[in-house]
């Protein structure tokens, strides 16, 4: 009813006017290529880095030797398996309490609803 009026409003006056409809189709037409859209985004940014990264290796071949050597000896020493294993040991830890909060959280909601029927 709404949707009629506003198309006729807009056909009086002489205003270009979408009905709510095709408003709403258009909308959902955004919605499905936006993730699209994003997609070409992120591989339009990661071939301009590329070719950034070609240039400079191409422009300073002995410097950007260097800077690997020192990220791939940075990257060697790190324990990387020690930072995984601690961050596992404190997602358990962090687990159980969470679990228990959950729990008084539904018997909570269990009681509200027993009281209510």
């Amino acid at each position: 009813m709404a949707d009629s009026a506003v198309v006729a409003n807009a056909r009086r006056t002489g205003s270009p006017c979408e009905s709510l409809s095709e408003m709403n189709q258009s909308s959902a037409d955004v919605a499905a290529e936006l993730p699209e859209r994003g997609v070409q985004w992120v591989k339009d940014q990661v071939e301009t880095v590329l070719s950034e990264t070609e240039d400079y290796v191409r422009e300073r071949p002995a410097q950007s030797l260097l800077w690997a050597f020192v990220a791939g000896y940075i990257l060697n020493r790190l324990p990387l398996g020690r930072i995984l294993s601690g961050l596992l040991r404190l997602l358990m830890v962090a687990a159980k309490p969470a679990v228990l909060i959950y729990g008084a959280a539904k018997l909570y909601q269990s009681a509200q609803e027993e009281q209510r029927g």
